[in-house]
C-alpha cells in the first residue's frame, strides 16, 4: 500500500518527513496542503487530517500520524532506516530531533515566514532581529558539533541529520549562509550527495513559485 504524506513544498517540517521517505526507497505519495489558502485552518482538515491544524501527516495503512519528529520515528521503526545502531545512538537521535524542533527548525521556520510569506509592511523588524540572534545561537551549536564528522549521530546520516537540515536548502533569505558555517557546509553536501536526494521544492507538491 503506498504511503501518503500531506505535505507542502514550502514546509521544512514537511520535507523531512518526505525526504526519509524518498532516500528510504519507500512507496509513498504527496498529497498536497493548500496551507497558504487556509486549509489547514478548515474544519475539514481538522476533524479529518489533524486536529492540530498541521503538517506533515502521513498515512500508512491504519496507521495516521503527525509531527515530523513522531513520523521520522515511526519510519525508522517500521522499516528500519535512520534510526540508529544501538540504543545509545537512538537517544541521541532523540535528542537532536528534540533540539531542532525546539531551537532549530522551531525558529527559522517561522522566521522565513516573516522575512518571505508576509507583505513587506507587516514584517516585524524587531522580532526577525531577535530570531535571528536565536539562530545565529543554534547554527554556532551544530557547527561546532559537526566539527571532525560527517553526520549529526554515529557514521551515517540517521533522523539527527533529516530533521536539522529541514529549512537549510530553501532559497528565500532568513540570515542562513552556508559559507559563514563551514561545517555545516560540508553536512548539508553530505546529504545532498546522498543517491535520491531532491530539493524540497522539487520533492513535495508548492513553491512560491505558484502564488507569487
Amino acid at each position: 500500500m503506498t504511503i501518503q504524506l500531506y505535505c507542502f513544498g514550502e514546509s521544512g517540517h514537511s520535507y523531512k518527513a518526505a525526504l526519509a521517505l524518498e532516500l528510504a526507497g519507500l512507496d509513498w505519495e504527496p498529497v498536497k496542503v493548500d496551507f497558504f489558502n487556509g486549509e489547514t485552518r478548515t474544519p475539514d482538515y481538522r476533524a479529518n487530517v489533524n486536529e492540530m491544524g498541521e503538517a506533515p501527516v502521513l498515512v500508512d495503512g491504519d496507521v495516521k500520524l503527525s509531527q515530523s519528529g513522531v513520523i521520522q520515528t515511526y519510519l525508522s521503526d517500521t522499516y528500519g532506516k535512520f534510526g540508529g545502531q544501538d540504543a545509545a545512538e537512538k537517544l541521541e537521535i532523540l535528542r537532536w530531533i528534540i533540539w531542532d524542533n525546539q531551537k532549530f527548525s522551531g525558529t527559522s521556520g517561522p522566521l522565513r515566514f516573516l522575512m518571505n510569506f508576509l507583505p513587506e509592511d507587516k514584517r516585524p523588524a524587531e522580532v526577525i532581529a531577535f530570531m535571528q540572534g536565536r539562530m545565529k545561537a543554534a547554527y554556532g551549536v551544530l557547527d561546532a558539533h559537526l566539527e571532525g564528522r560527517d553526520w549529526i549521530v554515529g557514521d551515517a546520516v540517521t533522523n539527527a541529520d533529516l530533521t536539522c537540515c529541514g529549512y537549510l536548502f530553501y532559497p528565500e533569505p532568513f540570515g542562513f549562509d552556508r559559507a559563514d558555517w563551514p561545517n555545516i557546509d560540508r553536512w548539508l553536501s553530505n546529504i545532498q550527495a546522498i543517491p535520491g536526494w531532491k530539493h524540497p521544492y522539487d520533492l513535495m507538491p508548492g513553491s512560491p513559485a505558484d502564488w507569487a
